[in-house]
């Protein structure tokens, strides 16, 4: 397989001293991944990480998980692969591509580190959890939401800023799931019913900004938005000695920290000891007796993206959060 010009421009090898391989499947509907091999002008050899999709969904996907991976990398750049571009084929230009560093990776992570000097994935992840996001361009302090579209599996986020968590939860996560899966499964009016009672009611009583922290409210902080146990493994990026806990295939966007554990709730397999030492070093928001239902709140966005991609169960499972939501909360605001 030849190296596209795009590739060699983006990455200035000599095509001559490099190669391209697959590297099985994408990890998404729109995409299949390559490996490519090249050897540098000092003679060491270098390793890559491509994705390739047609059409605008892989353009939108790449262009996000490009920008995703930009804000986790710029806060803990030993926990995700760096990403070096994305863009067009020079010689097919409806096809798009994605570059980052090659992962090889190991078994499943664990609770700690491989090597006993690496930070475990508990102690990154509460690295980019405290480190505030930066102050987008035309505001004077740091927003809820993204520069770029993001996917959360095959759906497109819309990530326009909001100065309010509660705010952009509501309108860019539930109501905005909402729209989604009518377009996917049809008119559902109690659906519709609950998540609108849940955004407008539950929300509010639950992340206002005037409720958190004793009034506080949150600071933004980047998340990886997708971190089920098959988005974190163990494995070695450049310069790394050892295997190391990282992640990768994100859908960044800069929110409570604990919007992070909703979809790690949802299937689980980082396990107890995970989440002792993840809140020993980030602990949780106040008020912490609510910090169950907060976190049943957040998995309950990706409950409801996976109903509107696959349909089938995972409305029981919404309808079951938010009927126990509402019952707790919805009459409270």
């Amino acid at each position: 397989m030849n190296l596209d010009s795009a590739i060699i421009e983006l990455l200035g090898l000599d095509p001559a001293n490099a190669s391209v391989s697959s590297a099985g499947e994408g990890g998404c509907s729109s995409a299949s991944t390559s490996k490519i091999t090249a050897t540098l002008p000092d003679g060491s050899e270098k390793k890559y990480f491509m994705k390739s999709g047609s059409g605008k969904d892989a353009e939108t996907m790449f262009k996000g998980v490009h920008a995703s991976m930009k804000a986790i990398h710029d806060v803990v750049p030993t926990l995700c692969p760096r990403s070096y571009g994305h863009g067009k084929f020079g010689e097919n230009s409806s096809k798009h591509f994605l570059v980052t560093d090659f992962l090889d990776l190991s078994p499943r992570f664990g609770s700690s580190s491989s090597s006993s000097s690496a930070p475990s994935l508990a102690a990154k992840l509460a690295k980019l959890h405290t480190t505030p996001a930066p102050t987008p361009q035309g505001y004077n302090r740091p927003q809820f939401g993204f520069p770029a579209t993001t996917c959360c599996g095959d759906t497109p986020q819309g990530n326009s800023y909001k100065s309010s968590w509660a705010d952009f939860y509501a309108e860019n996560r539930l109501m905005f799931i909402l729209k989604r899966s009518e377009a996917s499964n049809g008119s559902d009016r109690e659906l519709r019913q609950m998540i609108e009672t849940t955004a407008y009611k539950v929300v509010p009583r639950l992340l206002g900004d005037d409720h958190l922290n004793d009034g506080k409210g949150v600071t933004p902080v980047v998340v990886h938005g997708d971190l089920w146990s098959g988005n974190a493994s163990k494995g070695k990026l450049p310069g790394m000695q050892d295997s190391e806990d990282v992640i990768f295939d994100s859908s960044a966007v800069y929110a409570h920290s604990e919007f992070e554990l909703g979809i790690m709730n949802m299937f689980g397999g980082f396990g107890r000891d995970f989440f002792s030492e993840y809140h020993k070093l980030v602990p949780k928001t106040e008020p912490v007796e609510e910090y169950k239902d907060r976190v049943d709140l957040y998995e309950l966005y990706h409950r409801l993206n996976h109903y509107a991609m696959f349909g089938g169960g995972y409305r029981s499972g919404a309808a079951r959060i938010m009927k126990g939501l509402i019952d707790k909360y919805g009459d409270d605001y």
